[in-house]
Formats: C-alpha cells, structure tokens, sequence
C-alpha cells in the first residue's frame, strides 16, 4: 500500500435461511427483498475460497470494502497491510487469509442441531476444516435457548437412536438447553452438539471454516443431513468450558471492558463507554468492533475525514494506525474481537 490504511466498513453478505427473519433491520440494515425474504446470517468480515453448499451456498465468499479510498476492494488483498496472518498459531489451509469469520444471526426458528469438526476428526480429511466458534447473545424473546451440549451421559447410541426416531421431543431430550441472555456470550469449540433455539438475534465469532454437520432439522424436509459424520466430530465428553468463558472485568477511566471469551483463536472483550469518552485506538494491534449501541467516530491521521459508526455496524481496525483516537458521541457498547 502506497499510504496507510483506516477502520474498514464492508459490505454485508446476507444469507436466506428457513429459520431466517427479518431482525436484523432492527439494527439498521436494509435487508435484501420483503417482508417474505428470510434473512438468517449476514456475514461481516468474510474471506473464503469457498463456502459449503449446504451452509454459505458453495460459493467462495470475500468481503468488499465499502468505505473511503479503498472502496471494492477485497479483504484478501489487503491482509498484509492490516496485519491479521494466523489464528493461535494454526496450520491449515483455510487460514491462509483473514483467520476470523465474523457474523450477525438472526434466528426466528430453531436452527438445526448440528456440530462442527475439530482437529481430531479434520487431521486425515483433506478439504475439511475445524470450526471454534462463539455466540454472544444480542437480543432473545422471553425464554429462548441455546442448546449447548449435552445433557451429561448422554452417549452416540442414544443420541443416533433419538435422531433417527424422528421425533422433536426424543432429540430435545438429549440437549443442554441454556437460556439466552442478551449480554451472555457462549464458547462453542469443535465437537460440541448444539443449536440456536427460535427468537435469538447473536452475533457469531469463529474461525474460518463452513463445515457443519446437521444431525437434526426439526422435522424439515429437504435439507440434507450428516449423521454418520456428524457423529464421529461429536466429543461426548464434553470439555468444561469455564477457563475459556472468563467474564472478567476491568476498567480504564470510564470505559468498562469485560473479557467475555478468550480461546487459542480469538479474544472476545465487551467494551463499554460513556459520550464524551476518548481514547486511542489500533495501537496495540488490529481489531474487529460489533457495534451493539450507540454511535461515535474514528479519527486517524492523514485521513480528511473520520470514520463513522453506529449500532449494527461492524468495522477492522487495522493495527497500528497513525495518532487514532475514538471519540464517543452517546453512551456506546461494541465488542472488540482480537487474535491471541
């Protein structure tokens, strides 16, 4: 790059879903088609040579700068200059671009019950990648769940047995059902058993991988299934999952930050702060922000104008930016995702 970058902006790339909704205007977007159009995902920050075609469409999906100079261009081109190269030190295939998948859900309907691979179940199975993966819960009607796990003893005969009956009730039985919280965020490594009950909006961090096996749909037809795959990727010992979900918090002036989430593969922090607040930024490294409230703006030098931000967006902060300074314009909460 002939000149130093700024917070990058990127064009959403929206998914229909069945389970899909409408939610995400809700958060300011202009969503794709009508009130008939179920939009499920939007992708903030892709970069995939391909997608699987049961999950992302099959198609490789690159995402597009939508702000300032840069304007079209892709995320692939620009990695270098950014400085995200690898993921917790992970050698694989799928990280040779950015290393995160970062997304908005909108879940009206429970989506399936599914697992992704870990490293054991990829290690002789060349195209398939891990998935590590975590929710933090943006919005959720009155007693929605997350199905997180399963129920303790649960093993692979039972869970094969109550998923090939068919019955929503003999699956259901066998899950971890968690109630979701708007504030709570959730670890979901490989090999968990899970899934997103109706009525949740979530923002979703995870590695870059599109590999998901469904074990279950709900009774919806014309989806495919993977059970034999699926449950040889379940660990059905079930890790404890507390050293990874820390909820730690701390404070700097009047900014408010809790460490929801720190994992080999990314660092998820909640930061909180007031109007009026200002304070450096990008210097310590680059970063991905998920606006969830208010507004303000980032100033980096050498740029004419700064960059904007309000509820719903998503921007990369490339790492070290040239004298950047955030300035708060109404009480503002993002989270603010990093590498390890």
């Amino acid at each position: 790059m002939t000149s130093p970058l700024y917070p990058l902006k990127f064009e959403p790339i929206y998914k229909e879903k069945v389970w899909g909704g409408r939610n995400l205007e809700r958060l300011g977007r202009r969503l794709p088609g009508d009130a008939s159009t179920l939009i499920g995902e939007s992708w903030e920050v892709a970069d995939l040579d391909a997608s699987s075609p049961s999950g992302g469409g099959g198609s490789p999906e690159r995402s597009r700068v939508r702000n300032g100079r840069l304007k079209g261009t892709l995320l692939h081109d620009l990695i270098d200059e950014i400085g995200f190269r690898s993921a917790g030190g992970v050698e694989s295939s799928a990280y040779s671009g950015f290393p995160l998948l970062i997304k908005f859900i909108d879940a009206q309907e429970n989506l399936s019950v599914q697992v992704h691979p870990g490293p054991d179940f990829v290690a002789d199975r060349p195209g398939i990648e891990p998935k590590w993966e975590a929710y933090y819960v943006v919005d959720a009607v009155p007693g929605a769940v997350i199905y997180k796990g399963l129920k303790a003893g649960v093993t692979e005969p039972e869970l094969r047995a109550a998923v090939n009956t068919g019955v929503e009730t003999e699956v259901e039985a066998l899950l971890n059902p968690v109630a979701a919280i708007p504030g709570d965020t959730h670890y979901l490594p490989g090999g968990t058993c899970h899934a997103i009950g109706a009525g949740v909006v979530l923002a979703e961090i995870q590695t870059p991988s599109d590999t998901t096996f469904r074990l279950f749909d709900w009774g919806r037809a014309g989806r495919e299934l993977h059970i034999d795959e699926g449950m040889r990727s379940i660990d059905f010992e079930q890790p404890d999952l507390s050293r990874y979900e820390l909820r730690t918090q701390f404070s700097d002036g009047d900014q408010t930050t809790t460490r929801q989430v720190a994992c080999d593969y990314f660092r998820i922090d909640e930061v909180v702060a007031p109007a009026g607040y200002r304070r450096a930024v990008g210097e310590t490294g680059p970063a991905i922000w998920m606006v969830l409230e208010g507004e303000g703006q980032i100033e980096a030098a050498g740029e004419p104008e700064p960059v904007s931000f309000c509820r719903g967006e998503t921007l990369l902060i490339p790492g070290n930016l040239p004298d950047a300074f955030v300035q708060v314009n109404s009480d503002s909460s993002w989270l603010e995702v990093t590498l390890p």
